[in-house]
């Protein structure tokens, strides 16, 4: 039986696109439901299968270089990480299944996949890059995309995939470079809610902690860039990695920015998450930021706010793993404009589930969401005033065989693909009972600063220094 709310789109190797319920001849399978069955076959995997190739590449220079303009692809960090472009096959979900129905068209494809992998690291072979939508309800969904080329680099080695469909191989050359555009001058204006509307709303969110209703909501707020000419994500991306390359620097879809949090990182039977929850902004002076990064690790308010964020985590993952360890006290993590309080839980998994899974798992976790889970994401889909689209949810990339990477998308935005000059950025912030408006206002104003600084927002743009 289909979901509720739940709907798939797909494209084949050749452009074709189809949806759940197209009519084909569906053969036995190991697929579980009917539903399910559909997606394997209307990808038509059978008929076409992927054929994947990875071979050692000598350096090439930074990755983010290598990009076309159209439809770039990217996760980076310190230098290491893939870019693709091209699209082979693309998959589009909604609904509270998205990652249920997304794992699965993966599974189904790779299952048939023909792959030669002359390198052995993580990311080689064929893999999918993908973004999913915070919220059940929204329309925004989610994708999974595999290219038609990758470059990858990870431990001192880089490599070259290239993937196809049935006798079909992309060429193995490195494409010339094209030359990564200025959007012109940016603008800001106000989201859904003004500065002192959220300010309200944050204020009766720490009005219902207080009657007990609940522990923590995170509220995100949206604040809208116009800019002269079109955005190019890769202006966006080589400024995001330059300032912050302790970030997962990424894009996919539309969705650019530059998360200081993974999710989760499944490799090998492994599995970590680097959650982070209490933040302070940087002075700019190095003496001085010591003393606050003292102060947050002291921070009652921050404290309680980062332990609901570990113990979400801990527990989503305490099914999956026969041991997880979670460190006794946070460290403050620096960044180049804030700092966080930061705890990197693992843990040795004990059954097969998919990376793509265990961040359905995940999600929302308590850093993004609030605890209770249900009644904060209850709250947040009443007073937020907006959709939260891809923001506050899993983006990353899996391979075939279930091992990925998935941060959760924040310090980001979203280009509107009807209007390529206009992007909505995003922040939240965790309110816990001792929370303040206007505190967290400013904090939310730190956290937008990655992304106007990577369009050049003018200072004197109406909304900067907010």
């Amino acid at each position: 039986m289909l979901g509720r709310g739940t709907t798939g789109v797909g494209k084949d190797a050749g452009g074709t696109l189809w949806t759940e319920g197209t009519p084909r001849a569906v053969p036995e399978g190991d697929l579980g439901d009917r539903r399910l069955q559909w997606i394997a076959m209307t990808t038509a995997p059978a008929a076409a299968p992927l054929v994947a190739r990875t071979l050692s590449l000598a350096d090439p220079g930074p990755l983010l270089d290598l990009l076309p303009a159209r439809a770039p692809l990217a996760w980076i960090r310190g230098g290491d990480g893939m870019v693709g472009w091209g699209e082979v096959w693309r998959y589009e979900t909604t609904g509270p299944d998205r990652f249920l129905d997304a794992q699965n068209a993966w599974l189904s494809l790779t299952r048939r996949a023909v792959v030669r992998d002359e390198v052995g690291l993580p990311g080689t072979g064929p893999v999918a890059f993908g973004s999913f939508c915070f919220s059940d309800t929204s329309r925004a969904g989610g994708i999974l995309v595999v290219p038609q080329v990758v470059v990858g680099r990870c431990q001192g080695r880089w490599w070259l995939t290239t993937i196809g469909s049935g006798p079909v191989v992309p060429t193995a050359e490195l494409p010339e470079p094209e030359p990564v555009n200025s959007p012109g001058s940016v603008s800001l204006s106000e989201g859904a809610l003004s500065a002192e509307d959220w300010q309200v709303t944050v204020g009766e969110a720490i009005a219902r902690i207080g009657a007990g209703d609940l522990d923590k909501v995170v509220l995100a707020r949206d604040v809208v860039a116009r800019a002269d000419d079109p955005i190019d994500p890769r202006w966006l991306l080589h400024r995001l990695a330059r300032r912050y390359p302790g970030c997962w620097t990424f894009t996919i879809d539309g969705l650019v920015g530059a998360t200081p949090e993974m999710l989760l990182r499944r490799r090998k039977g492994l599995v970590t998450s680097r959650v982070l929850a209490g933040t302070i902004r940087r002075s700019g002076d190095d003496e001085r930021d010591l003393s606050l990064a003292a102060s947050l690790a002291r921070s009652s308010k921050d404290l309680e706010e980062h332990e609901y964020a570990v113990q979400s985590v801990a527990s989503a993952l305490a099914p999956h793993c026969s041991t997880t360890n979670v460190p006794e006290s946070p460290f403050v993590l620096h960044l180049a404009n804030v700092m966080h309080l930061a705890t990197d839980v693992t843990g040795v998994l004990t059954d097969d589930t998919p990376s793509l899974g265990l961040a359905a798992a995940l999600h929302p976790s308590a850093a993004v969401c609030g605890t209770p889970t249900d009644l904060a994401s209850a709250l947040i889909e009443r007073v937020e005033g907006m959709d939260r689209d891809r923001y506050a949810g899993p983006v990353g990339w899996m391979d075939a065989l279930g091992d990925g990477e998935w941060g959760i998308a924040l310090r980001c935005g979203r280009i509107d693909d009807r209007d390529p000059r206009r992007i909505r950025l995003f922040a939240g912030c965790g309110i816990v009972a001792g929370s303040d408006p206007l505190a967290e206002l400013a904090e939310s104003a730190a956290k937008l600063e990655p992304m106007r600084q990577a369009l050049e927002v003018e200072p004197s743009s109406g909304l900067a220094a907010r």
